[in-house]
């Protein structure tokens, strides 16, 4: 179907939705027509699919003999029309099982469903109904010296083998594409690795790379909501094939800040909740450096040789609170590593999977427009896959599609992050300045004190977790905190639009031998900023301040991620990281702000200020309060080098 008719009928569908109160989700935001319509349409693509695509399922021998459960959707037509292969493989179950039921949607989007693919989905290996031991990214190999040396690649190879040899398999024209999204993202790019010449497109979308910068850490630090919550549940044994899923983990409170301060120390994680059920926490508390038991979880330095006949297209989101790293470093080694290949990015204003779920068009308080994921989906993914599955023709797609924040536009590069860019450095000054001239002499230094008994919250919400809005929340909550240090531009006269990373340069000094370093980079609206009508009454936008990008770095890997170091106390010491990349216009009449703040709970674990060489095994004892100085001085100018896009 045409993507306009479609688009069409599902306008036209609304008529047919109940009271928008009856439907399920928040009050707020509003919905918006094309929301109600996206609404309607996948109730109409759920009757759709029982009247136009036929479900089998079958065992999958790999090359060690062990089965992986998969099951095939596939046109009801497909013995008279040859129709490509779309296969997804995830740990997170691909039922409904053994029964007449259906899935309610299928594929990367209604657009591609109603298009007609053979629609494959794979249980990995030791995961539901699937045979095999589950590894969590598992290591690749470079090289395969039998049957049983298998990995994610060989296990995606024999699967295309199987889907075009096998009599079992449904008929198809010979052309195999691959998507996912998360950790079915990282199943996409290690597919890249079975180097098969019949896959001829691939997408990852939000995919880990390697998790020691994704989900789990950032820079060393350790996301600890975010580990602990999902493995509860997805980190418990399943000695043989299922099809039920394990249990979510009951806090017993909706307060995670208290909840999380009130387990104390990591190490108590395990004696008090998991009881040594979960084998991948305890192997993460026993490699808190980049050793390598991580090196060998890095995918990116596999990403070489790769088919030259197959296009990848690396798809992430900017408010992407697990997977933002990997989506932009997959597509970055890819790149690098394999010249002349059709590789590209596109990278939106969403949360987690938020092109796939919803229209994109708001996250917490920040709109972004009219629906962005529908324009991707219509526009870029969809056409991406018919290009090389059924045309067999180059799509005409730009290298980097990149939506612009604060414009609320898509803009297209040859590159990425864009040739024309300038860099430009920002220097933190006294009293609570930030601006492009060097700092004079005067005051060297600001200070604070962190007390880890009385950690910086991440955000104002009450969550048992990390939650996906936090990445555009109001930071008006921690600007106001003494433990917070608050640097802003003047008001700006014209745009400044930042685009790709930004590389910090923290001069500090400690009365402790250990510290996190937060950095923060926030759009403060003007103070007669309207409200916006589709969010919640109480929700102010005049003077809000947007975070829209952060990170955090473990002060310990500053020279090293391998070999960390303490810290001299009273020693000024030089902390320098990278900040994920952004694409985000300050609009005149706005200010760049920049926060630095030493905790951020309990979004990051928290540091005990005190250095020990396993910082997972601190006693309580170990927690102690530290003040941490941060340098603008002409000696020991703070800084963050930018790309400003003229």
């Amino acid at each position: 179907m045409k993507s306009t008719l479609l688009f069409a009928l599902m306008l036209g569908a609304t008529a047919a939705i109940p009271a928008l109160a009856q439907q399920p989700g928040p009050a707020y935001p509003v919905w918006s027509e094309v929301e109600k319509a996206r609404y309607a349409t996948v109730m109409a693509d759920t009757a759709y699919i029982q009247q136009h695509y036929k479900k089998t399922e079958h065992q999958v021998a790999m090359r060690d003999g062990v089965k992986l459960y998969t099951i095939v959707y596939a046109p009801s037509d497909a013995d008279k029309v040859r129709y490509p292969v779309m296969l997804n493989r995830t740990p997170y179950a691909i039922g409904p099982y053994k029964s007449a039921s259906m899935k309610k949607s299928l594929g990367p989007s209604s657009e591609m469903m109603h298009e007609g693919y053979v629609f494959v989905y794979q249980d990995v290996r030791g995961r539901y109904m699937s045979e095999g031991t589950f590894v969590d990214v598992r290591p690749e190999k470079e090289v395969h010296k039998g049957k049983t040396d298998i990995d994610e690649g060989t296990d995606t190879f024999d699967t295309i083998e199987w889907l075009l040899k096998n009599k079992q398999a449904p008929k198809s024209n010979g052309r195999v594409g691959q998507w996912g999204i998360s950790y079915p993202g990282y199943y996409t790019a290690t597919g890249l690795l079975a180097r098969h010449p019949a896959l001829k497109a691939a997408s990852p979308q939000a995919p880990i790379a390697d998790w020691f910068w994704d989900d789990f850490h950032h820079s060393g630090a350790f996301f600890l909501p975010h580990a602990f919550n999902f493995l509860a549940s997805f980190g418990l044994p399943r000695p043989e094939p299922t099809p039920t899923g394990n249990p979510g983990f009951k806090h017993g409170t909706p307060d995670g800040y208290d909840f999380f301060m009130k387990m104390g120390s990591l190490k108590n994680a395990d004696t008090r909740y998991y009881k040594g059920q979960v084998a991948f926490w305890n192997e993460m508390m026993q490699h808190p450096n980049y050793d390598e038991y991580w090196q060998a979880r890095d995918l990116r330095p596999h990403l070489k040789n790769l088919q030259k006949g197959t296009a990848v297209l690396t798809v992430g989101g900017f408010n992407d609170a697990e997977d933002l790293f990997g989506a932009l470093n997959i597509y970055k080694s890819i790149e690098k590593q394999n010249p002349g290949m059709r590789n590209g990015l596109v990278m939106g204003p969403w949360v987690h999977g938020g092109w796939a779920r919803g229209s994109g068009e708001i996250v917490g308080n920040v709109a972004y427009g009219a629906a962005p994921s529908i324009y991707y989906q219509q526009n870029i993914e969809a056409p991406f896959f018919k290009s090389y599955l059924k045309d067999g023709q180059t799509a005409n797609l730009p290298e980097a599609t990149v939506f612009e924040s604060g414009t609320n536009q898509w803009r297209t590069f040859d590159a990425w992050p864009p040739r024309q860019t300038q860099e430009k450095t920002l220097y933190f000054q006294p009293g609570g300045k930030i601006g492009f001239e060097q700092p004079a002499a005067g005051s060297e230094f600001d200070q604070f004190l962190s007390d880890p008994a009385h950690p910086v919250p991440f955000t104002e919400a009450t969550n048992v977790g990390m939650t996906r809005e936090y990445m555009t929340d109001d930071q008006r909550f921690a600007s106001r905190r003494p433990d917070v240090l608050t640097y802003q531009t003047d008001v700006l006269t014209a745009p400044l639009t930042l685009a790709g990373p930004i590389q910090a340069l923290l001069q500090v000094a400690t009365t402790g031998s250990d510290a996190d370093w937060v950095v923060k980079i926030i759009d403060v609206y003007p103070d007669n900023t309207p409200d916006n009508p589709r969010l919640n009454p109480n929700v102010h936008l005049g003077g809000y301040q947007q975070m829209v990008r952060s990170e955090v770095m473990r002060g310990r890997f500053r020279n090293s991620f391998s070999k960390p170091e303490p810290f001299t106390p009273g020693q000024v010491t030089a902390v320098p990281f990278t900040v994920q990349d952004l694409m985000h216009t300050f609009q005149p009449g706005h200010r760049l702000m920049v926060q630095v703040q030493s905790t951020w709970f309990p979004l990051v674990d928290r540091n005990p200020q005190k250095y020990i060489d396993n910082i997972y095994n601190a006693e309580e004892a170990d927690f102690q309060v530290a003040t941490h100085q941060l340098y603008h001085s002409p000696a020991h100018a703070s800084q963050l080098v930018v790309k400003v896009l003229p």
